[in-house]
């Protein structure tokens, strides 16, 4: 079973930077990619990025590409995701998930196994 904390979200400005962090309870070795996903209310659960977790490679949604940075720190097992700009349509539950072995669609729900709790961000305009 693998855990995953989220942190980092807040309430910021249009045009403001925030930090996400997801940290996973047990070694990366059982990690083949992590990604982020976010909903607003009433809306579905969507893609926002993904990173495989030996080889770094990186995927992003077209509506945060410029914007929006994902990355990996393999000591610490930890996942972030760098947002800058922000934009009131950003704002929604942030979650981290984690995907025990390969999927090619790495951007649907069902191709991640372990969830985080979700944290909170939210774009003043």
């Amino acid at each position: 079973q693998v855990q995953l904390v989220e942190s980092g979200g807040g309430l910021v400005q249009a045009g403001g930077s925030l930090r996400l962090s997801c940290a996973a309870s047990e070694r990366t070795s059982r990690i083949y990619r992590m990604g982020w996903f976010r909903q607003a209310p009433g809306k579905e659960r969507e893609f926002v990025s993904a990173i495989t977790w030996s080889g770094g490679q990186t995927y992003d949604a077209d509506s945060i590409k410029g914007r929006f940075t994902i990355s990996r720190d393999n000591a610490k097992n930890t996942v972030y995701l760098q947002m800058n700009s922000l934009k009131p349509e950003d704002t929604a539950v942030y979650y981290c998930a984690a995907s025990t072995y390969y999927r090619a669609t790495y951007y649907v729900t069902g191709a991640y196994d372990y969830w985080g709790q979700g944290t909170q961000v939210t774009v003043s305009s």
